[in-house]
């Protein structure tokens, strides 16, 4: 179960300063936070970590992400239908 100091740590990372990744990121965490799979927002969490171009690459479909990161990736692809 995530808690909200987690959610909380999470939705300000989501903030990446360009309003598309704000709005893929931050979206699918809005979406995902209620279920409050700690593994899942755990991996979240990494795929964060990720440089800005990077995240931007693989949610266009420019490069195949990282497989761990694969399902978030098509997750908020098809949410958004990019």
């Amino acid at each position: 179960m995530a808690t909200d100091a987690m959610l909380n740590r999470l939705r300000w990372r989501c903030r990446r300063g360009t309003r598309e990744l704000d709005q893929l990121l931050g979206g699918w965490l809005d979406a995902h936070a209620a279920a409050g799979d700690a593994e899942l927002l755990g991996t979240f969490d990494a795929m964060l970590d990720v440089p800005d171009p990077d995240l931007w690459d693989w949610l266009v479909a420019r490069r195949p992400p990282e497989p761990r990161f694969a399902a978030i990736v098509d997750a908020i692809r098809a949410r958004h239908r990019i």
